[in-house]
Formats: C-alpha cells, sequence, structure tokens
C-alpha cells in the first residue's frame, strides 16, 4: 500500500469550519513551498512525474480528484474529497492527477523549494531509477 493519509482536525461550529496544518506536527516536514491547482479541465492530468528528494501532502480543499501514485511495484489510485485529509506523497513516487471536478482546488504542501532537477518526468528512467534502488 502506497497511500498514506493525515487526519487534520477539523474545527467547525455554526460560523463555518476550519483546518489548520503546522509543519512537523500535523505533516512529517517543514514546509518550503505551497501551491495549488484549480480550473482544470475533467480531461486533463497533472502531475506525470516523480521527485528525487521532495516530499508533498496534497490536499483537496474543494471540489474532487484522483490521484494515481505508483512505486515502480505498485499503483494506487484514490479520490480526494476530504479537505480536512492529506495525502502523502514521498519521494520516489510517481503521481499522476486527473479527474477533476469543474470546482476542485488541490492545495499542495512540499519540503524542498522548485528545483528541476529533482524532478523525473520520463516514466521509464524512473522505473530505472527505481529498479537501482535510488
Amino acid at each position: 500500500m502506497i497511500q498514506r493519509f493525515y487526519d487534520f482536525k477539523l474545527n467547525s461550529d455554526e460560523r463555518g469550519s476550519l483546518v489548520a496544518v503546522e509543519a512537523i506536527q500535523d505533516i512529517p516536514f517543514a514546509i518550503k513551498r505551497i501551491y495549488y491547482i484549480f480550473a482544470t479541465r475533467e480531461d486533463v492530468r497533472r502531475g506525470l512525474h516523480a521527485h528525487k528528494q521532495l516530499q508533498q501532502v496534497l490536499i483537496c480543499v474543494h471540489g474532487n480528484c484522483t490521484i494515481l501514485l505508483d512505486n515502480g511495484v505498485e499503483r494506487d489510485e484514490i479520490i480526494l474529497n476530504n479537505p480536512a485529509q492529506g495525502l502523502f506523497v514521498d519521494r520516489m513516487i510517481w503521481r499522476e492527477m486527473y479527474d477533476f471536478s469543474p470546482d476542485a482546488v488541490l492545495l499542495v504542501l512540499a519540503s524542498e523549494h522548485y528545483n528541476e532537477e529533482d524532478y523525473i518526468r520520463d516514466y521509464n528512467e524512473f522505473k530505472l531509477l527505481y529498479e537501482k534502488g535510488y
């Protein structure tokens, strides 16, 4: 099983709901980068890469989308649709995001700053690195 979820504390009352996520306490790394994906057409696939070192937590804060995780041996498909739950994506995991609902907003918390050299954008290269125990 590749997938690991973090359930965040949901604070709700008559005013609405709030979820707070704290680095190191609620997720296993210090957050160095935050970005979000939105207004993605349903027929578009995002991601299509792995990272050599970077770790991420993905949170679908609105709507839903599907995440494919592949560690070189097994593959998991996960539907993200709970804004109080984060999906941990470790280093050397191929990821693809797709089937975005029209209102989907996917928030990504990353352990590192953007570094193009950390990306593996070719699946065959990813498989070779995995087989070599990278």
